[in-house]
């Protein structure tokens, strides 16, 4: 029979307060959980460990008879039927440390170490298995739209393992931007709430249309003509054509805004961005002998 050093096993220092002992439990009870690693006898011999552990720390009685006599076990109900005189045993007695692969030889049916029976009695403990209640395990995916599809709100169906989850997306969400849907996790252990299903977009690119937040970006083609002597011309945007007025001497490369003509602001119904096109004057090619001669008179009508 060994001693088992329960501060060694929850990962924490003999000053320890309540608070860091239910922290250090709650973290390694999850993660060795039975419920939560099914057909792992390791995971579930650690887990035992660790309940004994918490079942001796977190009981103020049972810690301080542990700090007292632990290491001495075998003599504490001597140390107090004799008003806990002080006990001068063979150097060493009773001090082998307790380890993980010692546990079938130590722990018994109740669940209990036979070092904890000896301590404290096969009336000194709860049953072995926990029943505090975790969260589930939270869930991660990523749903992939084009830009178009989220210009506007619509409804999505996810396959999640199995899970048909169906969802709103909102117009104008952001690529990486991530929504947490509540309870779609992991099932909870011991009737603990489930886990939640994070969910991150990824918005593929626009091969017309560059977006920064709610504003959209294009490049907008101009013939020569119409950029020197001005005119109209139909514009495509997310929301169809519109007609828009070109100043005549118009350079390439000017900057113009459509206001309210690019993206909807997220959750924001009825909101949205502006549209900025950048002229780009498209020089004429393969010129005719006339349109040649055309520009040649231009030319030199422009020369001072």
């Amino acid at each position: 029979m060994r001693y088992i050093d329960y501060y060694n096993v929850l990962g924490l220092q003999k000053d320890a307060t309540q608070d860091e002992i239910k922290k250090a439990y709650r973290k390694l009870a999850r993660k060795y959980h039975p419920d939560l690693n099914p057909n792992d006898e390791s995971a579930q011999r650690k887990f035992q460990e660790i309940n004994e552990a918490h079942e001796v720390l977190s009981d103020p009685e049972k810690r301080k008879k542990y700090d007292k006599y632990g290491k001495d076990w075998k003599q504490a109900e001597a140390f107090e039927q004799a008003g806990g005189q002080s006990y001068r045993g063979r150097p060493g007695y009773g001090r082998q440390t307790f380890g993980s692969e010692d546990f079938e030889e130590v722990f018994g049916e109740s669940g209990f170490s036979d070092f904890f029976e000896s301590l404290f009695g096969r009336q000194g403990g709860r049953a072995g298995r926990s029943h505090v209640q975790f969260k589930g395990q939270d869930m991660n995916a990523t749903l992939e739209l084009s830009l178009r599809d989220v210009y506007r709100t619509h409804k999505r169906t996810l396959d999640i393992n199995g899970n048909k989850i169906r969802l709103t997306v909102h117009a104008g969400i952001e690529d990486g931007q991530t929504i947490k849907i509540k309870g779609h996790g992991s099932p909870g252990v011991n009737g603990g709430p489930n886990g939640d299903l994070y969910i991150t977009f990824k918005i593929h690119p626009d091969p017309v249309f560059r977006r920064e937040g709610s504003n959209l970006f294009k490049t907008e083609p101009i013939d020569l003509y119409t950029a020197v002597l001005g005119g109209e011309i139909m514009v495509d945007t997310f929301d169809g054509k519109v007609k828009l007025k070109v100043q005549a001497g118009t350079q390439n490369g000017t900057k113009v805004k459509l206001k309210n003509k690019g993206f909807p602001v997220y959750k924001k119904e009825g909101e949205m961005g502006d549209l900025y096109l950048t002229y780009q004057v498209v020089i004429p090619k393969s010129l005719s002998e006339k349109e040649k001669s055309l520009f040649q008179q231009l030319s030199q009508m422009r020369k001072p």
